[in-house]
């Protein structure tokens, strides 16, 4: 079962959740979830790693649970097995997070459930920073059909 989040959905998510707890992020910058939360702090939002076996990643002081931010947390980007996720989801809800959003192969549909009833927005099976780029201009850019249709016309270059 894979997200079916729509894009006025995924657009609103990106652009009101600012401050992003990613659980699983790596310190070597060639893991997927280091790469995602570098892009994320890039582009503005605030980015608080989640990982026992670090200090600090990217700059910035690593919790080793969700519980342990001290500052409220719009989103929750997980970077952890499946397995992994409905106790991720449970501290999600009790922190008061807005949004669980599970990273590309993370699918936990009870997990989800049990979010959405708690009144969480939830993505499942996207990454935050494919889909940021993709629906706010990083990826049209480069020639990639981002499968989204704007009703603004596309520039047009006389000759």
């Amino acid at each position: 079962m894979s997200d079916t989040t729509d894009i006025p959905t995924l657009r609103r998510i990106l652009h009101d959740g600012r401050t992003v707890a990613v659980v699983g992020l790596s310190a070597n910058w060639h893991r997927p979830s280091n790469f995602a939360a570098k892009y994320l702090q890039d582009h503005g939002y605030r980015v608080i790693p989640v990982n026992p076996a670090y200090q600090e990643v990217l700059g910035e002081r690593c919790y080793p649970d969700l519980k342990s931010i001290p500052e409220p947390v719009d989103v929750v980007d997980v970077f952890r097995r499946a397995e992994e996720v409905p106790a991720i989801a449970a501290d999600a809800i009790a922190i008061g997070a807005r949004v669980l959003w599970l990273q590309i192969g993370v699918i936990h549909a009870a997990a989800a459930a049990t979010a959405r009833a708690a009144g969480l927005d939830v993505v499942m099976d996207r990454c935050m920073k494919i889909e940021h780029a993709r629906l706010f201009g990083g990826l049209n850019f480069i020639g990639v059909n981002t499968r989204v249709i704007s009703a603004r016309r596309p520039l047009q270059i006389a000759n």
